[in-house]
């Protein structure tokens, strides 16, 4: 029975008639049993002692907590928004749906976590006006068409000559646009920010490519270096920069890595833009072709002529390719070389055994003169080294659905590691260059040993990388696959952070080195390694295996 006294308790003034109850609730035992939560006097009357609030109670108490959070955040929003105003309007106790919003994105994770991008607003001498003075690139003709449509060149419609392109998102893009391109979709990434100090990674969108093409047969090499110089200078007076000496800091080149690596020194080919400050060997650099020597730039796919706008464009161009009866079994899109000079006598070979096969395919055989058209009627397309180790052709044959054959592996896979499978037996045929130059190989026989379950995998696997080696329209909108931009700032964003922790850890992050062994380095290691160990491309590189 419930302990009573003569003397009747003061009535408490409820503030909540529900959580009033709860508190008069609280006297209640687990076990059933009941006691006054004190008598008359106001002394403790229970051998329990003090009680535990019950649950309902916590609840009133995170209620009220999360609406004092509402109204703080929307009206400190509010008053940040009309703080410029010299005289501020009396303040009205007014809910607003807004309010509703901020308080979700207040609990909301951010999706830009991590990925936030920070642009420079260069200066237009180092993008802009270098668009703008596109004619006096000579070694090109058509550059002014290369640069229109934010680097993509002129529209292709109705599929091009013989219908070999798609009907929409077709373009006659030249490989040297790539800066161009890169930057058109930096402009429309959805994590940009107008805080440096906030972005995971700044980007300076110089056209460093345009500037080198520009200047490529100049036999002043202070008028050759004289922007690439410039640059430099003016990242040096930046805070931004100077934060983490430009570890953070990304640039694409637009060309190969070769245009940009003349010593300050030297008088031979290219400027000196990777060279002339060493410090800007802290930044991370995207080329078309990069030195399998050098520790800080990272190949990214050549731009090739289908830049979709929509899931489903790309999703048709790849059951158009599944369904292509295939005449040939190999071809070759190119066109021979001086033949005792860099990439010529192997060339010359893989010429002269198609010519003479009636399973292979040229350019001009048969009048066959759309390189796209004969990509997508052969099964295997021949990928010899270019004017360096790759080739846009690479990118064109992945395109078409062919499956590429190289001869050294410095044209694939010490290059695109980002955007290429590891195991690169699972989309490509590797012959030894020394095995066709040196020894006379059959090509053909090398192909006709292939398994055709084995042909049909591999061709399989080379339409599923279609979406990943192209680059998307910069407009576009609702796309669910990742293109060639996405993959390769997703990389940048990963190595940055990791440099980043060891950073705050106080510790040098080593993810590259310049060397024999510098291709080793973020693109054969996986995630935690440390050692460099001895390679199946060792050989190739005229390397020597490490030793433990």
């Amino acid at each position: 029975m419930p302990h009573s006294t003569s003397t009747a308790a003061t009535p408490m003034k409820p503030f909540s008639r529900s959580l009033q109850r709860d508190l008069n609730a609280a006297v209640d035992d687990d076990d059933g049993k009941q006691h006054s939560a004190d008598d008359g006097d106001g002394k403790q009357n229970t051998g329990r002692g003090l009680r535990r609030p019950s649950r309902l109670f916590y609840l009133a108490l995170l209620y009220t907590v999360f609406w004092a959070l509402v109204f703080y955040h929307h009206f400190s929003t509010s008053s940040q928004q009309s703080g410029s105003a010299e005289v501020a309007a009396p303040t009205v106790l007014q809910l607003k749906p807004s309010a509703f919003f901020s308080a979700y994105r207040f609990f909301r994770r951010d999706p830009c976590a991590g990925r936030y991008v920070y642009t420079y607003d260069l200066p237009p001498r180092f993008n802009a006006d270098l668009v703008r003075q596109c004619n006096r690139v000579s070694i090109s003709s058509h550059v002014c068409k290369d640069v229109s449509h934010d680097g993509f060149g002129p529209p292709i419609t109705g599929g091009g000559e013989g219908g070999s392109l798609p009907e929409r998102g077709a373009y006659d893009t030249d490989q040297f646009m790539l800066s161009i391109i890169f930057h058109a979709r930096m402009r429309r990434y959805e994590c940009l920010t107008a805080d440096p100090a906030a972005a995971a990674v700044v980007y300076i969108p110089f056209y460093a490519g345009l500037d080198a093409a520009m200047h490529l047969d100049n036999k002043d090499l202070a008028a050759r270096d004289a922007l690439s110089r410039d640059l430099m200078d003016w990242l040096a007076q930046r805070p931004e920069w100077r934060a983490m000496g430009g570890r953070d800091h990304l640039l694409v080149s637009g060309r190969g890595t070769w245009d940009f690596l003349r010593s300050p020194d030297s008088t031979g080919w290219g400027n000196t833009l990777m060279t002339y400050d060493l410090a800007i060997r802290n930044a991370t650099f995207l080329s078309t072709d990069a030195s399998p020597r050098h520790g800080n730039d990272f190949a990214v796919p050549f731009p090739s002529h289908f830049h979709p706008s929509s899931d489903a464009e790309v999703t048709d161009w790849q059951d158009r390719m599944r369904r292509l009866d295939r005449a040939w079994l190999w071809c070759f899109a190119g066109w021979p070389r001086a033949h005792g000079v860099g990439m010529g006598p192997e060339r010359a070979q893989i010429i002269e055994q198609c010519g003479k096969s009636s399973r292979c395919s040229l350019l001009g055989k048969l009048n066959n003169y759309v390189p796209m058209r004969l990509l997508e009627s052969a099964k295997f397309c021949m990928q010899p080294r270019g004017d360096g180790y790759t080739r846009k052709s690479t990118f064109d044959s992945i395109l078409a659905g062919c499956i590429p054959v190289f001869f050294h592996p410095v044209s694939a896979y010490l290059q695109y590691t980002w955007h290429l499978p590891r195991d690169y037996r699972t989309y490509s045929v590797f012959i030894p260059h020394g095995d066709v130059v040196g020894r006379n190989f059959s090509i053909e026989e090398v192909l006709r040993r292939i398994p055709s379950e084995k042909v049909a995998q591999m061709r399989e696997r080379v339409i599923q990388l279609i979406p990943t080696v192209m680059y998307r329209h910069p407009a576009a909108k609702g796309l669910t696959f990742k293109d060639a931009f996405d993959v390769a700032l997703d990389r940048v964003l990963h190595r940055v952070a990791k440099r980043r922790r060891a950073a705050a850890e106080g510790r040098e992050y080593v993810d590259s080195v310049d060397g024999r062994d510098s291709w080793k380095y973020d693109r054969m290691l996986e995630d935690g390694q440390n050692k460099i160990g001895p390679h199946e491309f060792d050989q190739y590189l005229v390397m020597h295996a490490t030793k433990d």
